[in-house]
């Protein structure tokens, strides 16, 4: 069950503006300490245990929420019932944006994947705060151009790209991403990689498999992937 709270960040007070849950967002954290204090009088804390619903598709979309801590899937189901991934929200990322220009309803679903603590600003609030620091705008302006070329390249991927090879450029991405050295971390279980690439989850393991076969990859544990030959796998 949520529990509603005042964010850590307020609570500490003007002091350790830096220490708390809006500090590490992007969309504000190039703003002045005491425009961070500012923003801190809007934000709400809600903790969310693992498997619990930030909101479901059809919940009126009237807050954005910022994770403060954990991690948020956002993910839409087919009429079969079918979950498809659409992204994974990390520390600093947010969702439910589309508030601040519309009064509409979520499309799509967003769980708690393990507990996290999620700091929520409703759309008058925001848009306020948009009218005062233009920059604020332009922030979520560059957030909403990189997501549509994220959904663009998935889409098209889905499209004209078999299986493999959306594997092996999902893996190439995570190492250019992550940028240590050879090996990567799945961000996610290997059960939502697999929605994310629009696979099943036995598909992907066969397919890692024999990537593990042909001497591309090497697999430790349940996240963490070796990448032997980078050339070979994007030839898939």
């Amino acid at each position: 069950m949520k529990v509603e709270k005042t964010c850590p960040h307020h609570a500490d007070g003007a002091g350790r503006h830096h220490q708390g849950c809006v500090s590490l967002v992007p969309i504000f954290n190039h703003l002045e300490p005491g425009q961070m204090n500012e923003i801190m009088q809007a934000v709400r804390g809600v903790t969310y245990k693992k498997g619990e619903m930030m909101y479901r598709a059809g919940d009126a979309s009237d807050s954005m929420y910022i994770v403060n801590k954990g991690q948020v899937k956002i993910y839409r189901l087919s009429e079969s019932g079918k979950e498809q991934l659409v992204r994974i929200l990390n520390p600093g990322d947010f969702t439910g944006e589309l508030a601040l220009f519309k009064q509409s309803v979520h499309e799509a679903y967003a769980e708690a994947m393990v507990d996290s603590q999620i700091c929520t600003i409703n759309s008058f609030d925001l848009q306020q705060l948009l009218l005062k620091y233009p920059t604020i705008s332009l922030k979520i302006l560059n957030e909403f151009s990189n997501r549509l070329e994220s959904s663009e390249r998935q889409t098209t991927r889905f499209a004209t790209e078999k299986v493999e090879t959306r594997i092996a450029l999902f893996l190439a991405e995570l190492l250019d991403t992550e940028g240590n050295g050879k090996t990567v971390q799945l961000p996610m279980s290997k059960k939502d990689v697999a929605s994310y690439l629009g696979t099943t989850p036995e598909t992907l393991s066969r397919r890692l498999a024999e990537f593990e076969a042909e001497g591309y990859i090497e697999q430790t544990g349940q996240r963490n992937i070796t990448i032997l030959d980078l050339d070979g796998l994007l030839l898939v």
